[in-house]
């Protein structure tokens, strides 16, 4: 690489066959613009990282997690467009959402709603642990929400390559990490410990903290949102001991199946009772 660079491009640049119209996002690690494909037709979003990481080293890891990425195929999985080098950039093509599931979060959700986000981002999990891979960084600003109200989990293998670049060490962000992941022991209990963080906040309101000691901050409007067997589950999957948690995502998503029906029973009877 020649020296090194902070990716700032301009409304209406050039890359290639993309147009760059507006910035949404800059991290340590990469940029992220919303860009026209002028072949295509359509806006995707171009995540660029900054030269200062891109050692052969990191592109030699890079070509591996693309290479893993491409055998997941669902549709709750955010698949890559295109990754290769434009004018110098490393640049990753993807589809462009609407909004992520943090933005969301800011608002109200209804309870149909929850179950119906939560089984998309289990689904997406569920699947690419069937096939043995880890995310090991699912968090809401990962999840992709597109005009049908469809979830898709982004970044597997560009979170993983981005995170270890940063730190230097493990995988994962600060707040939606299993605590063993921490001390750099990720398995496939560490994303269902991620998942239960986010469900307990799309139900509860409010985010789990660490010690992650039983009941969290919301518990009190969960207990009245959700039935004991859904308490239960919450507990089960952000239980601080991996071995106590759903042993991975395929198993969190049975039981959930499951339980979908009795939560939606238990806010309709509640409704009644208030009538």
């Amino acid at each position: 690489m020649q020296g090194f660079r902070i990716v700032g491009l301009k409304a209406r640049q050039r890359l290639g066959k993309y147009r760059i119209e507006r910035r949404l996002s800059d991290g340590g690690f990469a940029a992220v613009y919303q860009a026209m494909d002028t072949i295509e037709g359509i806006r995707v979003a171009l995540k660029i990282p900054h030269d200062r990481h891109l050692t052969e080293e990191i592109l030699k890891d890079f070509r591996n997690e693309v290479r893993l990425a491409a055998r997941l195929e669902h549709p709750n999985i955010l698949r890559l467009k295109n990754a290769s080098f434009i004018d110098d950039y490393f640049v990753i093509a993807l589809p462009l959402g609407e909004r992520t599931l943090a933005d969301r979060l800011q608002k109200r959700m209804s309870l149909q709603t929850v179950l119906d986000l939560a089984e998309q981002m289990l689904e997406a999990t569920a699947y690419a642990h069937r096939q043995r891979i880890i995310h090991c960084d699912i968090k809401p600003e990962n999840m992709l929400l597109f005009a049908d109200n469809t979830l898709r989990l982004s970044d597997f293998g560009i979170a993983k390559v981005a995170q270890k670049t940063v730190r230097g060490s493990g995988t994962g962000t600060v707040g939606y990490m299993a605590p063993e992941q921490a001390m750099g022991k990720p398995s496939l209990r560490s994303d269902v410990f991620s998942l239960g963080l986010i469900m307990y906040r799309m139900f509860a309101g409010e985010w789990p903290d660490w010690p992650y000691e039983w009941p969290p901050p919301g518990y009190a409007r969960l207990r009245q949102r959700v039935p004991v067997e859904m308490l239960d589950f919450l507990k089960r999957a952000i239980d601080p001991n991996p071995r106590k948690r759903f042993r991975d995502a395929d198993h969190m998503l049975n039981v959930f199946h499951r339980l979908k029906a009795r939560v939606l029973n238990h806010a309709a009877r509640r409704r009644r009772k208030s009538a």
